[in-house]
């Protein structure tokens, strides 16, 4: 074949590349009313999605005050999102999914960023093991002493993590401690080690419950998260 005609072939070829980048659209963002499950997490749309960039106490994480007293840190960041999305629609644009099926999602509502609000006010820790989205505004909630920042707390990871390990220790393997529960109206619900219900949580493998080794697995399985898991 020709150069000539190589070479207009190829710049077809590009030209269509081109054509077709110009006309991929960015990803949509659910919108809707929005239902609160924990500092971190909402769901939307039908889909729990976890707020991107930002880790927020655990519902029952308490945290020091600046007087020395302490503080129900992970209620009070729950009940800010929930403040915050109750004021206008929500929109969160998807970035990624973890391990638990959730959507990793940026998420606004009435235009206003709402991991960053939450990390501004000392509500939440930038999440720097995944993103530095927020790590300028977790500086200054920090200069500030805004919440988390004003006493004693422990790290929201560092604090799932202290609870998984004595909880793991108390199950009938230690390398599979997810509890797979079946409530009364028959729904298939996983909790994990330091999550709300985990403690008071029995199994009855006789009657169809189970023990997983992560969330992956009990959702493979037909069991979805239960409110409070991380």
């Amino acid at each position: 074949m020709p150069r000539s005609a190589l070479l207009r072939i190829a710049s077809a070829a590009a030209a269509l590349s081109l054509g077709l980048a110009a006309c991929e659209k960015p990803p949509e963002a659910q919108r809707g009313t929005a239902q609160v499950v924990d500092g971190d997490t909402l769901d939307l749309a039908g889909r729990r999605m976890r707020l991107h960039g930002i880790d927020a106490p655990e519902l029952d994480q308490i945290c020091g005050r600046a007087d020395g007293g302490s503080w129900p840190c992970g209620r009070a960041a729950r009940d800010r999102l929930a403040a915050l999305v109750a004021e206008a629609e929500t929109a969160c644009t998807a970035r990624a999914s973890d391990s638990y099926g959730r959507i990793i999602a940026s998420c606004t509502a009435d235009g206003r960023d709402l991991g960053e609000t939450l990390v501004g006010e000392g509500l939440a820790w930038a999440y720097l093991h995944f993103s530095r989205a927020y790590a300028e505004t977790e500086t200054r909630a920090r200069a500030a002493r805004r919440g988390v920042w004003q006493g004693e707390a422990e790290a929201a990871w560092d604090y799932r993590r202290h609870g998984w390990q004595p909880a793991a220790a108390t199950v009938p393997d230690p390398a599979c401690p997810i509890k797979g529960n079946i409530t009364a109206s028959g729904e298939r619900i996983y909790h994990t080690p330091g999550s709300t219900w985990y403690a008071r949580t029995g199994i009855d493998t006789a009657s169809g419950e189970a023990w997983f080794c992560n969330p992956a697995e009990a959702e493979a399985a037909g069991w979805r998260a239960a409110a409070g898991n991380r």
